[in-house]
């Protein structure tokens, strides 16, 4: 709800009110095109498959290591126990919207306009220190993700590949660690 509540203080502080063009126009929540799907769906398969070549060369470098930080941590869902995907579901369309809403939407059109054709570097370097805080294992199988999913959506100019690419990878991923698939 933060990235969210910072979104919206940065575009009243550009004088935009929340409307429908502005949703449109300065968020780039537009109607999503089949390029852009196609764009969204290539993207997400050159992360999966970079990102698993970074863990795997990772492994073979430093040997097993646990990708996620401890706090994040926890034992796969058992019976009795399904209901908490429940509590996560609106977690996750939260932190997927107000991701996308503020990095996306609101940050990444401005920094377009100060760093050009290179603004997706930026952004991407800005996001990933953003998640710092969850180690730099993780970090780093991140890196795919936070530089594919800020070129694709600068260069089609809308945040809903944002929200499909972020979205699409991190949902399924936390499902299958919910079950104790990865």
């Amino acid at each position: 709800m933060s990235l969210i509540i910072t979104g919206i203080l940065i575009l009243q502080a550009e004088g935009f009110n929340i409307s429908k063009s502005t949703w449109i126009d300065r968020l780039r929540f537009r109607r999503i095109s089949k390029s852009d799907l196609i764009w969204s769906i290539i993207g997400l398969i050159l992360v999966g498959i970079i990102s698993g070549i970074v863990m795997k060369g990772l492994q073979l470098i430093i040997g097993e290591f646990n990708h996620s930080p401890v706090f994040m941590s926890f034992e796969p869902l058992s019976k009795g126990r399904y209901w908490l995907l429940l509590i996560w579901l609106p977690y996750w369309i939260l932190n997927i919207l107000g991701e996308e809403f503020l990095w996306r939407g609101a940050m990444l059109p401005r920094q377009e306009i100060a760093f050009g054709k290179y603004a997706w570097i930026i952004h991407g370097t800005g996001w990933g220190l953003f998640h710092i805080t969850f180690g730099w294992q993780l970090l780093i199988t991140l890196i795919p993700l936070i530089y594919i999913q800020s070129y694709v959506v600068q260069k089609k100019k809308n945040s809903w590949i944002g929200v499909i690419m972020h979205g699409g990878l991190n949902g399924p991923s936390f499902i299958a660690i919910c079950f104790g698939l990865i």
